[in-house]
């Protein structure tokens, strides 16, 4: 008797049966993410690089204007010490003190009276300094109101009061070309420096000591070595082109006694506020020459 055969089936292991590899199967998602990732930190990157751009560019901007406000506070450092609104200082200096330097065409003289080659430099410099005040020249400007101020701000065009040559005297070149040289006593020509606005107060005038034990006779042209106030205030080289400040000559009458020896001469301003007595500056109000006369 035959059998059929028999076929046997098995369920499948429950233990053979592979869960598929979680590497596997999320694999291209990792990668996205990946790159994702590295595309954020690129970015990042990159607005890093952007933001330190910026930073410099601002730092290098702020360290231009800081260059630039340095540069602005040294000229204005300057400007100031040029003139200083403020306090009205120019170099230094305010008006008032600048008005009170005086100086003579000379500060120190030694000539032969006898040998006019020997003072003709002198000569030649005192007529070289009076031309402007020659009184073909002067003839021109305004007559003035003697002992007032020439005050004239809102005037376009400045007039300029006539200083004479001739007010000089024997001081002037004109009647002894030799301005005293040539008798031993010679003349000394003294101004102040021009200062824009300049008016002093009271009534100035130049006055001079010989530094010895016996006083030295002296001339003042004008009379009394006056500066008259009329000259005053200057407006200034654009304002005031053919300005002229007022001289005073002081002629020194030495005699035989006085020749050989040099003599020391101070002259400064009086009668006005003007300061002449600031020992920290010798030429602020003052001036001191010497003077020797030989034979």
């Amino acid at each position: 008797m035959s059998s059929s055969p028999q076929v046997q089936t098995q369920k499948p292991n429950q233990d053979q049966t592979q869960e598929p590899n979680q590497d596997q199967t999320q694999g291209p998602n990792q990668d996205q993410n990946q790159d994702n990732a590295k595309e954020e930190v690129k970015a990042e990157e990159k607005e890093e690089k952007k933001e330190e751009k910026r930073e410099k560019k601002e730092d290098k901007k702020e360290a231009n204007e800081a260059k630039r406000e340095q540069k602005k506070e040294k000229q204005d450092s300057w400007k100031d010490f040029i003139y200083n609104p403020r306090t009205g200082e120019f170099l230094g200096r305010t008006a008032g003190s600048w008005g009170l330097v005086i100086r003579p065409h000379a500060v120190e003289i030694t000539f032969n009276r006898s040998d006019p080659e020997n003072y003709k430099h002198y000569i030649r410099q005192l007529h070289d300094l009076l031309q402007s005040y020659n009184d073909s020249i002067q003839e021109r400007n305004e007559l003035c109101m003697v002992g007032e101020y020439t005050t004239q701000d809102n005037e376009p065009v400045k007039k300029v009061c006539q200083f004479k040559r001739s007010t000089l005297r024997q001081c002037s070149g004109l009647p002894d070309p030799s301005f005293g040289f040539k008798e031993g006593k010679p003349c000394i020509i003294i101004k102040m420096n021009r200062v824009i606005g300049l008016k002093p107060e009271g009534d100035p005038y130049i006055n001079c000591t010989a530094k010895r034990a016996t006083s030295l006779q002296m001339q003042y042209f004008p009379s009394e070595g006056r500066l008259d106030k009329m000259f005053f205030p200057y407006y200034g080289k654009k304002s005031h082109p053919d300005y002229v400040q007022p001289l005073v000559a002081v002629k020194l009458l030495f005699t035989k006694e006085d020749y050989n020896i040099e003599q020391t001469v101070e002259c400064k301003v009086e009668g006005s506020n003007l300061r002449n007595d600031d020992e920290r500056d010798k030429f602020l109000g003052r001036v001191t020459f010497r003077v020797k006369v030989s034979e």
